[in-house]
């Protein structure tokens, strides 16, 4: 016997049709890879160039107001759940990539009114993977919420677990890929 599917099926199938169009790429770490030593930190025992790398996006939700991204090893052995490598807010609704590099501490690449807050390494912009020397291979979660807000008000003193807060506290929705790095 045929059964109609209900309101709210049909709602979370469309939800689930609207977020899986959204993704997030780069062309310098494919998903899945390893990272190169290109974006590796310099420093801590490791020995790359710190770059960070290009992303690109597209399918974000019509209602975004603007993005952030995260950069998140889960597998650091920190005590206080992984380590954080970038974090960048107020990202424009009309952007859809990050070029090579935008994540020098100083911001220079960013788009006009993208804050980079604080990472795990005490200082703003992209650090670059550094796992212990014989540890297994550690993910770097590469994460891009599409946010309701144009802008996240928060001060340049914000800790991350703050932005992390508000970031996730206004997301609609996310795109993201993961990729590989050890020594």
């Amino acid at each position: 016997m045929f059964k109609p599917l209900g309101f709210g099926l049909l709602a979370l199938l469309a939800l689930g049709v609207a977020q899986t169009s959204f993704t997030l790429t780069s062309p310098d770490i494919p998903a899945g890879s390893t990272i190169k030593a290109e974006q590796v930190y310099n420093g801590f025992g490791c020995s790359g160039q710190n770059v960070s790398p290009a992303l690109q996006w597209s399918g974000a939700p019509a209602d975004t107001k603007s993005f952030a991204l995260i950069v998140h090893d889960p597998d650091a052995p920190t005590g206080v759940g992984g380590f954080t490598h970038w974090i960048v807010y107020n990202i424009p609704a009309n952007v859809s990539r990050l070029e090579k590099g935008a994540g020098n501490p100083e911001g220079r690449g960013l788009p006009a009114g993208a804050v980079q807050a604080v990472t795990s390494f005490g200082t703003p912009g992209w650090g670059g993977p550094c796992p212990p020397a014989g540890d297994k291979p550690h993910r770097y979660e590469f994460t891009l919420y599409a946010l309701k807000v144009d802008k996240l008000e928060l001060p340049a003193s914000a800790s991350q677990a703050l932005v992390g807060f508000n970031i996730n506290g206004n997301a609609i929705a996310k795109a993201s890929f993961t990729a590989v790095y050890g020594r």
